[in-house]
């Protein structure tokens, strides 16, 4: 598809600043088929500042600290202070009866498959491999991409994610890569795309790496930025280094080729650096995990997708015994939720789990607990640590990126409010999400996304599914009709 068809194609999606405009005095619905009106009401930045009022404020950063009641100051897209009573002339944006802390990030999904959620819902690793990688994925035309992409990353924002990983491998062609980049610039989500293994052209792996660098990241100063998803194949690290990308690699232990001991194969070529994450990491050892902290590496973990898919047991403890704090992922929604709220849940009731049943059992010495406040710092700060854009964003911090979600708390799954991080973690879900900024840039507000049509989305993303769907030869029934392994 030609960019030129793209736009025209994908326009309706969008909406204008102009049109929000005259839809405030026209009667959005004449455009915005299926959205509430009050999309056309965000409010725009008195002087180039937002000033977020009277709300539960998470920094994450402890020199900031944290507070029941106080403001943060946004100036041109950046944090500019954070404390009690600020007076400024900005725009208010009211947080009473929220809380208001640092984007989440996702630092591992695979965005192109939004047409086919839940499509395993029963699935596991080697029926992803069967149904996905084998039978869908090279099928996926460059605007099945798109669509998979940007419904994706709307969705993200929509849950309170700002900040996303996608290892793309859907790269079936350059214009694949093309405007899966296209998509997450026109969704305004922070996005590493880690240009991964595709099919067709993609699959001349990786020559169009130097291509995407000149013609879409000449700048590293921009919301989308490049990475490298590889295997555990040292020519492909090599290729990164060469381009000076960050590394995203898949290990996981019951597949033979790409289990832990291949990667410390090339550590002892003196090949692990801090500029590798390792994406699950089942199967490893505690020594494994001492010789990722000696090097630097970091680690994203999928834990729901681990513990359905038969990737193996996320080595949560293991990690943390080793001094590494993990990062959150998601994975795939072609088998579970890809919300932030239920990556932090497993992970919270996962290692509570294991270490009070090592205490039931009568053993000492045990490993701590882990609080709300460990876990949330895991889908914020270490997130943005593993994508090595804690500089920019990760946390309150004035100077960094205005990367904000504000949280209700006047719902009925959370009120009275009696503690913050508990709340999140295991009180919270994607309905509380009121209002999410990305580089300052309202995304969602009053808990609509701003400026899309959904409608037309849907429409679009429904004829993508379909397409698939038929030319798999797959049964069009939306009742269960999946295979899983066993």
């Amino acid at each position: 598809m030609s960019e030129e068809n793209q736009r025209r194609d994908f326009k309706d999606f969008f909406v204008t600043r102009r049109q929000m405009i005259a839809g405030a005095t026209a009667g959005a619905a004449t455009f915005l088929t299926g959205l509430n009106p009050s999309i056309a009401q965000v409010p725009r930045a008195r002087e180039g500042r937002y000033l977020i009022k009277n709300g539960v404020v998470l920094s994450f950063d402890p020199k900031v600290g944290d507070f029941d009641k106080a403001d943060v100051l946004i100036e041109n897209g950046k944090i500019l202070e954070v404390k009690p009573n600020i007076a400024a002339n900005a725009t208010i944006l009211d947080a009473s009866d929220m809380i208001v802390l640092p984007g989440f990030v996702d630092s591992h999904h695979h965005f192109y498959q939004s047409a086919l959620r839940n499509i395993l819902g029963n699935g596991l690793l080697a029926d992803y491999f069967r149904d996905m990688v084998l039978k869908a994925t090279p099928l996926y035309r460059v605007e099945d991409a798109y669509i998979g992409v940007l419904a994706g990353a709307l969705r993200s924002l929509s849950s309170g994610i700002t900040q996303i990983t996608d290892l793309s491998q859907v790269s079936n062609s350059p214009g694949h890569s093309d405007t899966m980049i296209k998509a997450f610039k026109d969704s305004n989500i922070r996005a590493v795309y880690a240009y991964s293994r595709g099919y067709g052209e993609g699959a001349k792996y990786p020559d169009d790496v130097a291509r995407l660098q000149k013609e879409h990241f000449a700048s590293k100063d921009q919301l989308v930025t490049l990475a490298l998803g590889t295997g555990v194949e040292k020519e492909q690290w090599l290729v990164a280094r060469k381009h000076g990308l960050r590394i995203y690699t898949h290990v996981v232990g019951s597949l033979p080729t790409s289990t832990p001991a291949l990667v410390m194969k090339l550590g002892d070529e003196g090949l692990m650096g801090a500029d590798n994450v390792y994406i699950h990491f089942t199967g490893s050892t505690a020594e494994h995990m001492k010789r990722v902290k000696a090097t630097g590496g970091a680690i994203s973990m999928a834990v729901p997708i681990e513990m359905t898919m038969r990737h193996g047991m996320p080595p949560l403890q293991l990690a943390l015994d080793a001094g590494i704090r993990p990062s959150l992922s998601s994975d795939v929604e072609t088998t579970m939720a890809a919300d932030i709220f239920s990556q932090m849940r497993s992970a919270f009731t996962l290692q509570r789990a294991l270490v009070n049943e090592r205490s039931i059992q009568g053993e000492k010495e045990l490993p701590p607990l882990l609080s709300a406040k460990d876990i949330i710092a895991m889908a914020t700060i270490e997130g943005a640590r593993c994508n090595a854009l804690e500089s920019k964003t990760g946390s309150l911090t004035p100077g960094k990126d205005a990367d904000i979600v504000m949280l209700r708390t006047n719902m009925t799954n959370v009120m009275p409010l009696n503690n913050a991080y508990g709340a999140v973690v295991t009180g919270m879900d994607t309905s509380n999400v009121d209002t999410v900024m990305v580089a300052g840039r309202i995304v969602k507000h009053k808990g609509l996304l701003t400026g899309v049509n959904i409608a037309a989305m849907q429409k679009r993303i429904t004829a993508s599914r379909d397409y698939i769907v038929e030319k798999a030869g797959w049964p069009k029934s939306v009742i269960d009709t999946s295979l899983p392994g066993h």
